[in-house]
C-alpha cells in the first residue's frame, strides 16, 4: 500500500521512525492495528467476507518415482498439462492446453529416480520424460509413479511389393490454379484415378488411447489452436522451414504418409480440409545447386519440378469430421522417375535414397466469404519460398493469414520416435489443421518442443490497511533443476523501505532495501505504472535442496516493511490475502487497481474456496499490468 493513499486510514496509525541503522529491525509500534480493524479493512476493501477456512493456494506438490532408464539417458523431466491461457473477461475462447516444465535431472546414474515437484492445482495431469537416443519419450505419471520399462517404439512398416509399384499408372493432369492465375504458366499436376487410391491405401494399425492422449497433449500444447494463436514463430523457431523441410530419402524402405487428423470447421467454412488433396515432389540436391549455380532462382526450379497427388482427402476423412486423432488408413509415396511425366506412365516404383521430398496441399474449394469472391482454391506449399503469390493473393482469402509472401504453411513435430508433418491449410496461422505421419524410408528428423519453465508469482500487500492491489511486492519465481530456483524481483508498488527475506543471495540479501536494488528512491514505483519507465527484473539464482518446495513455508520469501516494523508472509489459512502465490507467470494489477477489480472472479474464490478455483486466467481490460504480453 501506497504512503500518500493512507489519508482515510484510522488516525491511530503512528509510523515509528527509523533508528540510525535503516535497514534494522524496528520496535513493533505498539499503536499497530488489531486483527478487528484488519478484518474491517478486509470487508470493505473486498465488499465480501471471506471463507474463513480459506488457504489462498492455488498449488500442488508431489513426488514422482520414474524408473526404467534406460543408459545413456541424458535428461529426465517433469511437466504439468495444464488450462493455462490468460483471457480477459470479454475475449474468452475455447480451452486450450499448456505443458509448463517443472523439474529436471541432468545427471542420471542408475535406473530409477525420484522428483519432487510443484504445479498448478487445476493441472490435468503430470507427465514424466526421458531423453534417450536423440528423442523424448514421455509417460503420464500414475499414483506417483512412471515407468520406461516399456516405453511405446514405432513398428517398422513393411513396403509394398515392387509388382504393386508398377501396376499404377498415372492417368490424369491438371492445370494448377498457379497456372490458370497466370503466375506459373502451363504448369501441371499429375494423379492416378480415383479408384487407384482407394486401392492403394493401405490399412494402417491403430494408436492406443495413451498415445492418442499423448499425441494431443504435446501438439496441441505447441501448435495451440485458435486464430488467437499466431504460431508461425514456432515453425520458423524449429528451423526445419524452407529449403530444410525437405526429409531426405534413404532408399532402405517405402515413404508411407498417414493422415491421422484434421480440424477445419467443415460445416461452417465450406469442407476446407475435404476438398483438398496432398501433392509431393521430390528432386536431389545436386540437380537444385547446379540450377542456382548457373544463376537460377531455387523457387523457380521448385516450381517446375512435377507435382504428384498422394492422397485424396475426402477419400480417407469423413466429410463433417473435425477434432478427431485417428490413424486408419496409410499411402505410400511413388518414384515416377524423374523429368516430366506423361499420361500413361507406369514406373512407379519406391524411392532410391539421396530425393528430398516435398509437400503441397491443393485446397479446392468453391466456398465464400460474405464478400462473393473469396475462394480458398490454390496450391500450399510447405516450403514458404513457392506461397510468393498465393500467401498475398487479394482475391483469395489466404491473404488474411498474414504468413507473409514466403510464409511456410507447414512444420515437423515429433512424438516420442514418431514423425509428423502439421499444415496450415486455412488463414488463421496455428499450422494444425491437417497433421500428417511420416514414417519408412527417410532420414531422422528430430524437433522435440521447447516447453516454458512453470513460474509462481508472489504478490504482497506491504500494510495491515491494505489497498490490495497486491502489487507492492512481486516476485517471480522458477525451478530451473532439482537443486537450482531463480527469483526475480519485478515490481515494487510501495513507498514504504521493504526487505524481501529468505532468498539468499549476493543479489538479493535480506539486508538490502528493495528500491535501492533497482537504483531509485522510495518515492518510486517500480513497474506498477503503465506508461511510466519499465525497470529490468532483479534476479538471483539461488542452489535449493533436492526436495525444495515452493509449499515449504521454511523456504519460502516473504517481506519485512521497515518503515512499519511488520513482516508479511504467505497467507494462511483463515487469514485475509495479504500474500499470495499464484502458479504462473501471472499478471499483476497496476498501480493502486484492487484484485478484485482486475480479478472479477476473485471475490467469488474467496467467499467459497472451491469456486472460481479458475479466477487469475481472467482480468479486466487495462486493470493489469504488461497486459500485451
Amino acid at each position: 500500500m501506497k504512503a500518500k493513499l493512507l489519508n482515510w486510514i484510522i488516525p491511530a496509525l503512528v509510523l515509528t521512525g527509523c533508528t540510525n541503522h535503516d535497514l534494522g529491525e524496528m520496535t513493533p509500534n505498539p499503536n499497530q492495528n488489531g486483527k478487528d480493524d484488519v478484518k474491517n479493512n478486509v470487508e470493505n476493501v473486498f465488499g465480501v467476507t471471506f471463507d474463513a477456512n480459506h488457504d489462498w493456494c492455488t498449488t500442488a506438490s508431489g513426488k514422482v518415482t520414474i524408473s526404467g532408464i534406460p543408459s545413456g539417458t541424458t535428461k529426465v523431466e517433469l511437466y504439468a498439462l495444464v488450462a493455462k491461457d490468460v483471457k480477459d473477461d470479454e475475449n474468452q475462447d475455447a480451452v486450450v492446453t499448456s505443458l509448463l516444465k517443472l523439474n529436471e535431472d541432468d545427471a542420471i546414474s542408475g535406473s530409477q529416480i525420484t522428483l519432487v515437484y510443484d504445479a498448478p492445482s487445476l493441472n490435468k495431469g503430470i507427465y514424466a520424460a526421458i531423453e534417450y537416443n536423440g528423442e523424448r519419450l514421455m509417460k503420464l505419471v500414475n499414483n506417483g509413479v512412471a515407468n520406461f520399462a516399456n516405453s511405446h517404439h514405432a513398428a517398422a512398416r513393411r513396403a509394398p511389393s515392387a509388382e504393386s509399384f508398377a501396376s499404377m499408372v498415372l492417368t490424369e493432369e491438371v492445370e494448377s490454379y498457379a497456372s490458370q492465375r497466370g503466375w506459373l504458366p502451363g504448369q501441371m499436376l499429375y494423379s492416378m484415378s480415383d479408384e487407384a487410391y482407394q486401392n492403394w491405401k493401405t490399412s494402417a494399425e491403430g494408436y492406443s488411447p495413451e498415445y492418442t492422449q499423448l499425441f494431443r497433449d504435446i501438439i496441441f500444447s505447441h501448435f495451440k489452436n485458435g486464430r488467437q494463436y499466431n504460431n508461425l514463430p514456432l515453425i520458423w523457431e524449429s528451423q526445419y522451414v524452407n529449403d530444410r523441410v525437405y526429409p531426405v530419402t534413404t532408399g532402405a524402405s517405402a515413404i508411407v504418409v498417414s493422415p491421422v487428423y484434421k480440424c477445419d470447421k467443415a460445416q461452417t467454412y465450406g469442407n476446407e480440409v475435404w476438398n483438398s488433396d496432398l501433392y509431393y515432389y521430390y528432386f536431389k540436391d545436386e540437380d537444385l545447386n547446379n540450377y542456382v549455380n548457373n544463376g537460377g532462382d531455387a523457387a523457380d526450379f521448385l516450381n517446375a519440378l512435377p507435382k504428384f497427388k498422394a492422397i485424396p482427402f475426402n477419400q480417407h476423412f469423413g466429410e463433417t469430421e473435425d477434432d478427431n486423432i485417428e490413424k486408419r488408413a496409410s499411402y505410400t509415396l511413388i518414384y515416377w522417375g524423374d523429368g516430366t511425366p506423361e499420361v500413361g506412365t507406369t514406373t512407379g516404383q519406391p524411392f532410391p535414397a539421396g530425393y528430398k521430398i516435398g509437400f503441397m496441399v491443393r485446397a479446392k474449394t468453391d466456398y465464400k466469404e460474405k464478400d462473393g469472391k473469396a475462394r480458398k482454391q490454390g496450391e500450399l506449399y510447405g516450403d514458404g519460398r513457392l506461397n510468393n503469390e498465393i500467401n498475398k493473393y487479394s482475391e483469395c482469402n489466404f491473404k488474411s493469414s498474414n504468413l507473409g509472401t514466403d510464409g511456410p504453411r507447414a512444420g515437423w513435430i515429433n512424438v516420442e520416435d514418431r514423425l509428423f508433418l502439421c499444415f496450415e491449410s486455412g488463414t488463421d496461422a496455428d499450422f494444425n489443421d491437417i497433421i500428417l505421419e511420416v514414417e519408412g524410408g527417410i532420414e531422422k528428423i528430430c524437433f522435440y518442443p521447447e516447453y516454458e519453465r512453470d513460474f509462481y508469482t508472489f504478490c504482497f500487500e506491504d500494510r495491515e490497511l491494505g489497498d490490495y492491489d497486491m502489487n507492492d511486492i512481486v516476485i517471480k519465481a522458477t525451478r530451473i533443476n532439482k537443486t537450482t530456483v531463480e527469483y526475480s524481483i519485478v515490481a515494487c508498488g510501495a513507498h514504504d523501505k521493504l526487505q524481501i527475506r529468505n532468498i539468499n543471495g549476493t543479489t538479493i540479501r535480506d539486508d538490502k532495501e528493495v528500491h535501492s536494488l533497482f537504483g531509485v528512491s522510495t518515492n518510486t514505483f517500480i513497474n506498477t505504472v503503465k506508461g511510466a519507465q519499465t525497470y529490468p527484473a532483479v534476479t538471483e539464482v539461488v542452489t535449493v535442496d533436492k526436495d525444495f518446495s515452493f509449499l515449504d513455508e521454511d523456504t519460502q520469501p516473504y517481506i519485512y516493511n521497515m518503515s512499519e516494523g511488520k513482516i508479511i508472509k504467505l497467507s494462511k489459512k483463515g487469514e485475509d490475502p495479504h500474500g499470495i502465490m499464484i502458479p504462473y507467470d501471472f499478471k499483476y494489477p497496476i498501480e493502486q487497481k484492487c484484485i478484485k477489480d482486475a480479478y472479477s472472479r476473485f471475490n467469488e474464490w474467496g467467499q467459497t474456496r472451491v469456486n472460481s478455483t479458475d479466477w487469475y486466467k481472467y482480468y479486466t481490460p487495462g486493470t493489469v499490468y504488461n497486459e500485451g504480453e
